[in-house]
């Protein structure tokens, strides 16, 4: 098991707004693009959403949960923390 992932993630308020984007991603829409124009994390949206790297203990655990069972490549349904609605998207 890696101890140390790399995602992205787009944040919103809302869960209906969660739906929606993930809906636009599986209709073909670049996930960066989306993070960049939509999420309200303004540190990682300037870069496509992008977190870098993170080993668990670093993220809110619901977020960390769900970031390490995805697989490189994969997105996340909704992941609801204390911030909002997360889409994951696993990339290393």
């Amino acid at each position: 098991m890696t101890n140390k992932i790399k995602c992205s993630h787009i944040l919103v308020q809302k869960q209906s707004e969660a739906i929606e984007i993930l809906e636009r991603i599986k209709k073909g829409e670049k996930f960066g693009k989306l993070a960049k124009d939509l999420s309200i994390d303004s540190g990682s949206a300037k870069k496509d959403g992008n977190l870098g790297y993170f080993t668990k203990g670093m993220m809110v655990k619901p977020f960390e949960q769900a970031a390490f069972k995805l697989q490189i490549g994969e997105t996340s349904e909704p992941i609801k923390t204390e911030f909002g609605y997360h889409i994951i998207k696993r990339f290393g």
